[in-house]
């Protein structure tokens, strides 16, 4: 197995033996210990002394469920400390068949506002990955739903992608890194802690992977990892939470919605109550049965990355039947819902669409927009308004930017003294 470093100053990259102190490590383990390690406390998490490091988790690339994981981690823009982000895609898997355990980006490009792309494939004869820069240039500036599609019709359907939005391009602190879903979506994000803006600093677009030929992931007691597989596939599949048509697959994380509203910890109105007297409306009960009147049919959720047998992706439809946005997590809908007084799911489904297409962190960008309304720049409940300053976000106008800028800033810049943040 490897670590593969990318040099964007001069664009090279080395393929490096894993340490013996890495051995067992995987996912946030190892994303956090080479930050730890590497990364100068004091450096500027937007400087060329960060660096940004992605990992799969031990097990991805097998056939354990749901294993398609990758932890992102880098000096956080937000916090200024160790940052990991998590998400469910193909592209992990990618890495970790390829046998790659780690892949750490490092340096910055002397071209400031030039951006590339990296497209990692398995040489075969060489028997190692191997790594092609690109510009990228024609993909910046625009909705990553807008640019997707071009880079799939570019190298293949059978690739996967991480990169980042016009947020990252910003060096917002409420940038996160996308990756695709199972449709090629580009909806799956490791949100959290600003990373988007570590990966745009670089000068680096896109991350795309190409699997075909490479070797898979080594097993070293393969009767005892199915003996465990089975285990928990077994648990997972008969579990009232998580077995087929059961409480995630039905109604998604937002079945937490009612329950955690009962239990007086809703985040509502900025965070000054616990209960929400609109969640009924926007909770994962609703969700079912507003797709079950537009369709006319039942729908159950799906998964957001190969392998997982819990799938409990929604989809949110718009009144003639046409998707609106995949998919509607608790954490968002609180952030954009309840936290901004908005009770509309389809006024949640377009922030959140807007979100993806512009790399934004929707917990952030959720928390931000009620600092602003409890500033008065907005009321509470205003979904047409707080979509309106998403756009301004993605547009980069000056208010965009305060809001980009993560709720900690936006606290200040408004005077704001509820602001429910911890270390940004």
């Amino acid at each position: 197995m490897w670590i593969l470093r990318l040099n964007m100053a001069d664009r090279t990259y080395s393929l490096d033996p894993v340490p013996e102190a890495y051995k067992n490590l995987g996912g946030r383990g190892l994303t956090s210990t080479i930050v730890y390690d590497e990364v100068p406390p004091l450096c500027h998490p937007l400087g060329p002394n960060n660096k940004l490091v992605f990992a799969p988790g031990i097990v991805t690339g097998t056939a354990a469920p749901p294993s398609a994981r990758v932890s992102v981690g880098a000096k956080s823009p937000l916090t200024g400390t160790i940052k990991e982000a998590n998400a469910g895609s193909a592209w992990p898997q990618h890495l970790a068949v390829m046998q790659i355990k780690a892949l750490v980006v490092e340096g910055q490009p002397k071209e400031k506002g030039k951006y590339w792309m990296l497209y990692l494939t398995w040489d075969a004869d060489a028997a190692k990955p191997k790594v092609e820069f690109f510009p990228a240039d024609e993909y910046t500036g625009k909705d990553l739903y807008e640019v997707f599609p071009k880079v799939y019709e570019r190298f293949g359907n059978k690739i996967a992608i991480a990169g980042c939005g016009v947020a990252g391009e910003y060096s917002y602190a409420n940038s996160g890194i996308v990756f695709n879903d199972t449709s090629r979506r580009p909806s799956r994000y490791a949100g959290r802690g600003g990373l988007g803006a570590v990966m745009g600093c670089k000068g680096l677009k896109f991350i795309v992977t190409d699997r075909a030929g490479a070797p898979g992931v080594s097993i070293v007691d393969k009767a005892l990892f199915d003996q465990g597989r089975k285990k928990l596939t077994e648990a997972l599949r008969t579990h009232a939470i998580t077995k087929p048509q059961g409480a995630l697959n039905t109604y998604g994380t937002l079945v937490l919605t009612n329950i955690v509203n009962e239990a007086g910890g809703l985040p509502t109105r900025n965070f000054s109550s616990g209960r929400f007297e609109g969640a009924a409306k926007i909770a994962g009960e609703a969700v079912f049965e507003g797709n079950k009147k537009r369709l006319g049919k039942e729908l159950y959720n799906h998964a957001c990355s190969p392998g997982c047998i819990i799938q409990c992706s929604n989809t949110w439809h718009k009144p003639d039947g046409s998707e609106h946005v995949s998919c509607v997590e608790y954490e968002s809908d609180w952030a954009l819902g309840a936290n901004c007084d908005i009770d509309s799911l389809d006024d949640i489904a377009e922030m959140i669409r807007l979100c993806n297409g512009y790399g934004l962190d929707t917990i952030e960008a959720g928390t931000a927009l009620a600092v602003a309304m409890e500033a008065g720049v907005l009321p509470f409940g205003d979904g047409k308004k707080a979509i309106g300053l998403i756009h301004e976000m993605g547009k980069g106008t000056p208010m965009g930017r305060i809001l980009g800028g993560g709720t900690e800033l936006a606290g200040k810049a408004f005077g704001v003294t509820r602001v429910p943040v911890v270390k940004g």
